[in-house]
């Protein structure tokens, strides 16, 4: 579990309730979420396929359920395995694989076992990352069209309120709800895009990418163990791919 999501949103949101106070009540107002919420949904299904929406849950879920194994964890692991292939062989690490639990890893070892050509293991990985790469990016695009939607249907929420104020003025009874729905639709986009929405579409992007980095160490690896790389060298080549100040040999 991603702790940091959770509590940037309850932080961001318990702030904003913390300064309303207790006027919560005046800012629950059921026709201005119906044009925010109801009016971005619309525009995101129109935007993209019902398939891909209906996914949208489970993409947001990865920002605060799904973590990413350590990278130097991974190295380990690698070397490792470096360390069996160089003293038993390639075929030693079948009775391996099955307890691999990155199925990334799991399958560039079980193509390097089975005997494929360096050149065919690095195109079918490199493939595998590109699409990986390309479902990330449609994730995140969906998120940031809800967090861009919102505040756009918040607007015309609020230049519905101002018609119907407008409409109205010679009876005052009907200013106040029609106000309400002019601000009070800004106020839920804005919420909806700059605390939800957008961060975790940030969230998301980041993610991608230290995913996409942990697949090429993982690509890095296989294809010294197809190459015969001394333990050593394949992990100093790994490590390259960390902060300085994680380099840490498991030789030394």
């Amino acid at each position: 579990m991603d702790i940091a999501t959770l509590i940037g949103l309850i932080l961001a949101f318990g702030l904003v309730v913390f300064a309303i106070g207790s006027g919560i009540p005046s800012f629950i107002d059921p026709p201005s979420m119906l044009i925010v919420i109801g009016g971005t949904i619309g525009v995101v299904l129109v935007s993209y396929p019902l398939a891909d929406v209906l996914k949208i849950i489970g993409v947001v879920m990865k920002t605060i359920m799904y973590k990413l194994p350590a990278a130097k964890d991974v190295i380990t692991e690698l070397v490792e395995f470096a360390q069996i292939v160089r003293k038993e062989g390639i075929l030693a690490l079948e009775s391996r694989v099955g307890d691999v639990s990155n199925p990334f890893m799991a399958k560039g070892l079980q193509m390097a076992i089975d005997g494929q050509e360096p050149t065919e293991i690095e195109d079918i990985l490199y493939m595998e990352m590109e699409k990986l790469g390309a479902r990330h990016t449609k994730g995140a695009d969906i998120v940031i069209q809800v967090g861009t939607m919102a505040p756009a249907m918040g607007m015309i929420g609020t230049l519905v309120g101002l018609v119907l104020m407008l409409q109205n003025m010679s009876d005052p009874s009907s200013i106040g709800p029609s106000m309400s729905i002019a601000l009070l639709t800004t106020f839920y986009g804005a919420l909806i895009a700059n605390i939800v929405a957008l961060p975790m579409a940030a969230k998301l992007k980041s993610r991608s990418k230290d995913e996409l980095m942990l697949h090429e160490i993982i690509l890095t690896g296989v294809q010294s163990l197809v190459a015969g790389e001394n333990p050593r060298v394949m992990e100093q080549k790994l490590l390259g791919f960390l902060p300085p100040k994680e380099r840490k040999s498991s030789f030394d």
